[in-house]
């Protein structure tokens, strides 16, 4: 079952930053949270049951780090779009 812990953090960018004045929050949680785990997590912690949700797997990065060759850890993305007139202000920017 998901919790609030899942919820690695919101993403803010030009782009979802113009997504959150439509009432689309983009947010990074962890590979193992699902669609309906994310909207009881909404529910229960901030009180709001989102219209839709959009998910997008994100894998992780090669990269170097001081020459070895290592991988960033892969994520999901969700695309939560809230009801007319919803907010949550503890995301407000």
């Amino acid at each position: 079952m998901a919790d609030i812990t899942d919820i690695k953090s919101i993403i803010y960018t030009e782009k979802t930053l113009g997504m959150q004045e439509d009432g689309v929050i983009v947010v990074q949680t962890s590979p193992r949270v699902t669609k309906t785990g994310l909207k009881e997590i909404f529910r229960e912690y901030f009180g709001i049951v989102p219209n839709k949700i959009n998910s997008l797997n994100q894998s992780g990065k090669s990269k170097r780090f001081r020459g070895v060759l290592g991988k960033q850890n892969n994520f999901k993305k969700f695309y939560v779009t809230l009801p007319e007139g919803a907010q949550i202000e503890s995301l407000a920017v």
